[in-house]
């Protein structure tokens, strides 16, 4: 599934720290990183495996100069619990194979 940026509701950060703050600030309080096919919670150090994810924000940036210079942040939420988290990664060319296949496979709300 194509990830567009920002979802209609959301405000237009035009830095990824503004991005953060906004979701921060929208209860988005948990930092997650990629694990292989899941993502891993730094506060509770539990793993989501996909099919438990939400994508419920997305933002997209492009680097001014290096198209190949993206990044990409998600406000996600986990329906089984209270964990609504960000997720900060590289996109487009520049990211691995695997930050790819995690982004193809999740669900927009």
């Amino acid at each position: 599934m194509p990830i567009d940026s920002p979802t209609p509701a959301d405000p237009a950060p035009t830095t990824v720290t503004d991005a953060v703050a906004y979701l921060r600030g929208a209860g988005y309080t948990d930092d997650v990183e990629l694990e292989g096919t899941s993502v891993q919670c730094a506060r509770t150090n539990m793993s989501y495996a996909l099919d438990n994810v939400i994508v419920d924000h997305t933002f997209r940036f492009e680097g001014d100069s290096d198209p190949g210079d993206e990044a990409i942040v998600l406000g996600l939420r986990y329906p089984d619990t209270d964990v609504k988290a960000t997720l900060v990664s590289a996109f487009g060319p520049g990211a691995d194979p695997a930050t790819a296949e995690f982004f193809s496979r999740l669900r927009l709300s």
